[in-house]
Formats: C-alpha cells, structure tokens, sequence
C-alpha cells in the first residue's frame, strides 16, 4: 500500500496514463482494422492460396506417410529432447541445479537477445522450446525421402517462413523485452507502435508496407544519386544518364550500364563513398546508365523486345555522343539477362558495337535460379497474371516477394521493433532504397517468368528474340563474369554454369565475398570481403573451379577496372555529358523519382 498522498497521486497518474494510453489503442486497433478490412472488399477475387503452396504440403505429407517408421523415430526425439529441457526449466523454477544431458538446440540469434531470453526459466524455455521444434521442422524436410528436388526446395522454404512466423519473440504476450517496454512506458511504447502501423497501411493503400527505415532521413537526389551527371535522353520506359567526367582525359571507349528494371538504379549510386559510378568517373571512364520508369498503364504493350530495342537505341545514342564505333556493355542481375539475350543476337546478326560485356550476379541458366525460384510455378505464373490485368505488376507484390526470402530480418524482426515496442528504425541507405520499389510490365514480367523460370529456353537454346532464335553461345563478346558467394537470387554456381556456356566468348569470371547485393557494391576503401580469380574454366562445377582459385583480400572493383582499361583504348579530352545530343535534365532525373507509395 502507498504510504504517502504524493505517492497516491503518482498511481492516480499512472493509472489515468494507461486509461489514455488504452484507449488510444483501441482507437487506432479500430482504424487498422477498417483500413485492412476495406482492402479486403476490394480484392474478393484474391485466390486463398496465391503462393500455390497447398500443393507442395500435400508432396511434403506424402513424403511422411511414405517413411512412416522414420516420422516415428523423429517425432519421438523431438518428444525425448523436449522432455529433457522441460525438466531442466522445473528445476531452475525450483531454484535447482539441473542435472540432465541437454540435446543439441540450433544457435538463438540476434532476436533473443534480451537478457530474459536466458535468465528468466520461462522465457527461456520457450525460446529452447521453438528453436528445438523449428530446427526438428527443417531437418525432417530436409531429409525424408520421396521429395523431388523442386519439391523439397519449396517445401523447404515455406517451412522455414512457417517457422520464422511462429517465433515466440513475434508475440506481444510471450515477448520479455515487449513486455518490459510496455510496463515501462505504460503501455505508450504500443500506442506509438500503432500510430506507425496506421501510416504503414495508409501508405500501402490497406496494405501493410513496413517501414525498415527512417523514411524522412533520405532523398534521391538529395542524400543518395547525388554523382553530377545529365539526362541527355529519353523514351517511354528509359531516360538515359551521362555522368560528368571528374578527369582531365578519359578512356576512348564509354561505357553502358543497364540496371535490373526489378529495383531502382541507384543502388550502384547510393552516396558518394558506396558508388560505383563514382568509382568508375574516377578511373576515366565516360560513363552512361540507364533509369528505368517505374511502369503503369502507360508501360502495359512493353516485351523484353521492347526493352531490348531500348537498350540497343540507348548504345547508339551513347556512340553518337562520344564519337565511338563500339562501347562496354555493363548489367546488373536481371538485366544481365536482359543484356546476354541482346548479346547473342547482336553475335547472330553480326553486329560489332560491343567491344565487352560485363554482367553481375547474372543468370543464363535457370536450372537453379535462387531462392526466387520458390514463387514460380505455373498456377503462379497464372495468378500473378490476374494480378497484372491493368497492364502491370503492382510494386508492393515484389516488394513482399523479397521481403519474404528474409522475413526474420524483413519482416518480424520490424514487426517488434516498430508495432510493438514503438521504436523509429534507423536510418539506413540500402534499406530505403531496398523499400522504393518498381512495378513490372505485365508482357515483360510474364516473358521472364515463363522463357527463363519455367522453360529455361535460353539456356536450352529454344529462345526467340525480336524474331532471331539465340543460343547463349551466341555470345563472342570477351566477358566479365561477377557472381557472390553468398547469393541466394542468383545462386554462385548457377552464373558459372552460364558463363561457361559462353564458349565462343574470352570469359572472366571472379567470385566475390558476401551476397547479392554487399559483394556487388563493395567499395576499395571499406576493405570488407574479398574474391576469388582462376582463369582455367575447364571445371565442371564451381566447388571444382575454387579449388585451385586464388584468393586476394577487399574489393573486386580494381580487378574489374583493370580488365576495362586493357580493352579501352587510348585516352581523349573529357567529355562534356550532352555535348552532341543535348540535355533533358539533370540527374538522377525525373524516372528515378517516381515511388509506388506516395
């Protein structure tokens, strides 16, 4: 009991302070819950099961009532393992030493990482608890036999995500560090948190777009795409950018780079010491890139032939510009695709404007297309083109593809951090740019799912581009091959496979250090990762190439500079950007600037 008046009053606040607090979450609950509810009225034809999943369940079951003695053997391990740590959270509530063998539990990870987690014997053991379930979940997909490799690679993927969703760390009642917040703050941590969401749904027209960022801290244009350049030209689906030289002479030969359309440009431009734009200014280079448009109804009749036709109208404008027969050709993932189909024509019809193409995290062949492969079958191909009946491939559906490949990180982690213990994400470059996303042209998106995905045609040697069959090996240009080590959207292996399909090309290839996107924008002065260069190309796989590989600590950006420069020509005056075909605006210009969410 209190003992004083002061201290009556300090509970009589307390207690208006919670009442204030709960009913503005209830307030807002309302809010949430008619916004998501009027989303829901609005899209009655969704299918209930738009990831095409039931399908995989049912081979996953198949699988386990085929080996019926082996479910029987593991599910009785899991019961043992759980019964052993079950004793040992009694014995610590009784204030006991535990004296049993403990079973081997998968690492915690960052999300446990609450002293509770491991000083509490509750919390403790649900955390043992689920690790040790959703480990027991994984292993048993993973090794039961009667799945198909597709199969066991999809059903191995959703168990995980199932997994991932159902961490006790995800719910508000079963969380120590929520629970603790909300004591704190009495309750004031949720009120903030629901504010956050309300805007997150209004921003996503009734969808949930979380935030992973500080969305106010950056700026294209501002803080980020800031290298000086000029559009010089445009067309419906493309303004293309020169940037301004910062050297007195540069390399004869310019150089075209082609970003995926599947994300803004600008991750190679993130701010001035990330760039690798700047870089390549740096070193000499007159250098061009294009911006794709954030597609809508307008973009409805563009094809990969249409893409592909801008591409070769945006080189002549580049050799137009710089007096020059032939330029570099660089790409990015899917517009390496983009760019080897363009190749392999050009190689069919002879036409000699490339002198080399460069291609990162680039796949050729789809045998083992990533982790993306998961999401594409023909009932999905189907219903996301239900989804493009307006011509195009709303933004947020790629946004939430991504996002799920590392929904602990994407997706959950956020979902605490800003709903339920109210705190603003931090201010992160590559994570706002990650959440500005593009639509997709539905003719476009549709062609690359079906020839590539699901025929592998290029790959196969069936591909027809703008009315020429191509071959991967109709590619002659020399080649610069650059795949991550750690890359789950265009598998290391898999963009080996393809570069050595390119028989009649002199090939390059470089693994680099760490993933998709970090080993790919690595700049020399962070002097993280490294890569490894073997120019015998004579092994079958890509474990057999590393094993007589070499390996050299930092970036991979000198390596590629020094392949460029061989291949260059002599040096010129600098080039002023626009100088013959003029100038629309400056960069990064109007496309780049265009979000799916304002």
């Amino acid at each position: 009991m209190p003992d004083s008046k002061a201290e009556i009053d300090a509970l009589a606040r307390q207690g208006q302070e919670i009442a204030a607090n709960m009913a503005q979450i209830a307030s807002l609950s309302a809010k949430i819950w008619e916004t998501y509810l009027e989303k829901q009225n609005q899209d009655q034809s969704q299918s209930p099961d738009p990831l095409n999943i039931s399908p995989v369940m049912a081979d996953m079951m198949r699988a386990f009532m085929e080996n019926p003695q082996e479910m029987a053997d593991s599910a009785l391990s899991l019961w043992k393992d759980q019964a052993t740590i079950w004793q040992q959270a009694m014995a610590k509530m009784l204030g006991e030493t535990p004296d049993v063998e403990m079973p081997e539990i998968p690492e915690a990870g960052k999300r446990f990482a609450h002293k509770d987690w491991s000083e509490n014997a509750v919390f403790e053991y649900l955390k043992q608890s689920y690790l040790l379930t959703s480990g027991w979940m994984q292993d048993t997909v993973n090794d039961i036999d009667g799945l198909s490799g597709p199969e066991r690679k999809k059903a191995a993927f959703y168990t995980r995500t199932f997994a991932e969703s159902m961490n006790p760390a995800n719910f508000f009642a079963l969380n120590p560090e929520v629970l603790e917040a909300t004591a704190n703050s009495n309750g004031e941590n949720l009120v903030r948190g629901l504010h956050m969401m309300l805007e997150d749904m209004e921003r996503g027209k009734g969808e949930l777009l979380i935030r992973q960022t500080d969305m106010d801290a950056f700026k294209v244009g501002r803080d980020m795409a800031v290298t000086p350049g000029k559009v010089i030209w445009q067309n419906n689906i493309l303004q293309l950018i020169q940037y301004a030289p910062s050297t007195e002479t540069v390399y004869a030969k310019p150089l075209l780079f082609i970003p995926p359309w599947i994300n803004k440009y600008y991750v190679l431009d993130l701010n001035p010491k990330k760039s690798l734009m700047k870089y390549l200014v740096g070193q000499g280079y007159t250098v061009f890139v294009i911006s794709w448009v954030n597609p809508d109804a307008a973009q409805k009749d563009e094809t990969w032939d249409s893409y592909l036709q801008a591409v070769s109208d945006a080189m002549d404008i580049c050799l137009r510009e710089t007096g020059q027969k032939k330029l570099h050709l660089g790409s990015y993932c899917i517009a390496g695709t983009l760019a080897g189909t363009l190749l392999a024509k050009l190689g069919k019809t002879g036409d000699k404007r490339v002198a080399s193409a460069t291609f990162f995290t680039a796949l050729m062949d789809f045998v083992d297309a990533g982790d993306l492969q998961v999401f594409v079958d023909d009932k999905t191909i189907a219903m996301v083109d239900e989804q493009m009946q307006q011509g195009f491939l709303p933004a947020q559906t790629m946004a939430s593809a991504f996002n799920m490949l590392r929904s602990s990180d994407l997706i959950w982690s956020y979902i605490v951090n800003n709903y339920m213990l109210g705190k603003d994400p931090f201010p992160f470059d590559l994570l706002y740019w990650n959440s500005d996303s593009t639509a997709m042209p539905a003719k476009l998106h549709h062609f690359y799912l079906e020839e590539f995905y699901t025929r592998n045609a290029f790959s196969k040697g069936v591909l027809t581009v703008q009315d020429t069959a191509v071959l991967v090996s109709d590619i002659k240009v020399p080649a610069y091959h650059l795949a991550t080590k750690e890359d789950h959207i265009a598998p290391a292996a898999s963009v080996y496979i393809g570069a050595k399909m390119m028989e009649n090309a002199d090939i390059r290839f470089v693994l680099a250090g760490s993933g998709h996107i970090a080993g790919v924008v690595n700049p020399v002065a962070a002097g993280k990762y490294q890569y490894w260069t073997n120019e015998d190309l004579s092994a079958d796989t890509l474990p057999e190439w590393l094993e007589t590989a070499n390996e050299t600590a930092g970036s991979w950006w000198p390596d590629w500079d020094r392949w460029l420069k061989k291949r260059s020509g002599k040096k010129v005056a600098k080039r002023v950007p626009g100088k013959v075909n003029g100038c629309l605006e400056d960069a990064p210009g109007a496309f780049v600037k265009k979000r799916f969410d304002v």
